[in-house]
């Protein structure tokens, strides 16, 4: 008999992308949905692509109603998740920033409010992580931004191939990270023809939480200029990122660590030399595709990586994690395939 599934945020697009993944997921069966200014509507009023679930009726979001369920997936503003009280016995995956970080002092100077504490992270390729995860019940899934960096930064730091005191990651970002909330800037008359960075000189909510996965990586005191650019697409994060070259490596040496890095990892590919992934290679898929160079006269290794913000980047990242807790196979309703054009 399938479990039963709730989600808070379901009329948002990290509901959204949940709600359709788990459609096809033979374990799970979503049978509560809620939200805060759509409670009342029919889930189809929101989400009209969704007609396999054209039945639901968003509800409030309340401890009781989302306790019906034995897996719950928040996907709700920093600050609402940590204030949900749910049984112990739950599985609650958390798709916000409230449980990420383990310093109380980051989340302070980041976010600001009351600190909730951390919960088992959800990036199964992270080192050591998937052990972690294997039985847990309380779950924190990454940022996106911040999966796209770790992603493609943390086999060079893990194998020690490149340094980790003077990272930059420059990232294109679809609208969708910033939610479904109206905003002048991300009005389609802003947005077309146009790129825009923002968050930019260290303030972005997710730099210490990509600190926070290179030391679980190995680096031990890294820094990194992170700078994400908005730019017209609904979908997706492409992130440039580049490293010192650690002394007297080669460029044999370093396409080898992220190749055996990623060699067994269902989720995430590295490309041929010379090939580098587009953000759209990655639209509706749960992969991260990922290419590589050496800038031999800077020194410096070049990591492009691309993946769907709200598949891998969120929704994916959530069920491939509540996978692992539950004993499923890891890969369980999450497709590998892109969806072009």
């Amino acid at each position: 008999m399938p479990l039963s599934v709730a989600i808070a945020g379901a009329s948002g697009y990290a509901g959204g992308e949940l709600l359709r993944l788990l459609s096809a997921h033979p374990e799970f069966e979503v049978t509560v949905v809620t939200a805060h200014a759509n409670a009342g509507q029919p889930l189809s009023a929101v989400h009209p692509h969704l007609v396999a679930y054209r039945d639901l009726v968003l509800q409030e979001t309340t401890a009781a109603t989302l306790a019906q369920a034995d897996v719950v997936f928040l996907a709700l503003p920093h600050g609402a998740s940590g204030a949900l009280q749910l049984p112990d016995d739950v599985l609650v995956v958390d798709c916000g920033a409230d449980h990420r970080l383990t310093s109380a002092e980051d989340w302070a100077t980041f976010y600001g409010g009351e600190y909730h504490g951390a919960w088992t992270y959800g990036m199964p390729e992270l080192p050591g992580q998937r052990e972690l995860l294997s039985g847990a019940t309380r779950i924190a899934v990454p940022g996106c931004n911040v999966s796209a960096i770790t992603l493609g930064l943390t086999p060079g730091v893990a194998a020690g191939v490149i340094e980790s005191d003077d990272l930059v990651a420059v990232l294109a970002v679809g609208t969708s990270g910033a939610g479904k909330s109206l905003r002048p800037d991300l009005l389609a008359s802003e947005i077309a023809g146009s790129a825009s960075a923002y968050q930019v000189g260290g303030v972005h909510r997710h730099t210490p939480e990509i600190l926070q996965n290179l030391r679980v990586a190995g680096a031990t005191d890294p820094t990194i200029s992170f700078t994400p650019v908005l730019v017209p697409m609904a979908r997706g994060i492409l992130a440039t990122s580049t490293a010192r070259l650690a002394p007297g490596v080669t460029p044999a040496q370093v396409r080898e660590a992220w190749v055996a890095a990623y060699a067994d990892e269902p989720f995430v590919h590295v490309l041929p030399a010379g090939s580098f992934p587009r953000s759209g290679d990655t639209t509706g898929a749960n992969t991260c595709l990922i290419g590589l160079a050496v800038d031999e006269r800077a020194g410096r290794v070049v990591v492009v990586s691309a993946l769907d913000n709200l598949v891998k980047g969120t929704a994916g990242a959530a069920i491939q994690s509540a996978n692992l807790a539950l004993g499923f196979p890891e890969t369980l309703s999450l497709p590998v395939n892109g969806v072009a054009p």
